[in-house]
């Protein structure tokens, strides 16, 4: 790799606000706001609207749609359509 073009690759902490979730990870995203970390030290932090911790899929609250219902109701509405 050439030297001098790369981003610095370092600790940062994500924040999710809606879930009160955080975590520290490595990362090349910087920022001026700081947050002192469980193990002592000061690390810059990045807030997320959305994580894993609040993500429906993730969360189990995610909904399922019906299509096959949708489908079937289609086909009653305006027939089925005939093979070409």
């Amino acid at each position: 790799m050439k030297p001098g073009i790369h981003p610095a690759y370092g600790p940062v902490v994500f924040r999710d606000k809606a879930a009160d979730f955080a975590f520290l990870t490595r990362s090349t995203l910087t920022s001026e706001k700081t947050v002192e970390w469980e193990d002592g030290h000061t690390y810059p932090v990045v807030d997320v609207e959305i994580s894993s911790a609040s993500h429906p899929f993730y969360t189990g609250t995610a909904r399922v749609l019906d299509t096959a219902g949708r489908v079937e109701r289609f086909e009653r509405r305006y027939g089925r359509g005939e093979a070409r």
